[in-house]
């Protein structure tokens, strides 16, 4: 399921970004090699959940038209058997 991945990739990402946050706190200033890779890795980090979140957010609307859909229908289905709704 394509939801159980995202999340599965999204918490990956978030504990990568917990370890980055633990080495930037022992890094120390004079290490400007380290330093400009610790930074690329938490950018590259920070863009890997981006792309999740709009992953996210897409399905999220796509259950959206989906209920809405489904309770058209329901509504539908209701009227033809002369029920009411509400």
């Amino acid at each position: 399921m394509p939801g159980e991945k995202a999340s599965a990739a999204g918490e990956a990402l978030l504990r990568r970004l917990q370890r980055l946050v633990a080495r930037a706190t022992t890094a120390k200033g004079g290490d400007r090699k380290r330093l400009l890779a610790l930074l690329d890795d938490v950018e590259t980090t920070r863009c890997g959940l981006l792309r999740e979140c709009a992953e996210i957010e897409g399905e999220m609307k796509q259950a959206t038209v989906r209920a809405t859909a489904i309770g058209a229908y329901l509504r539908g289905s209701q009227v033809q058997r002369g029920k009411r709704h509400n």
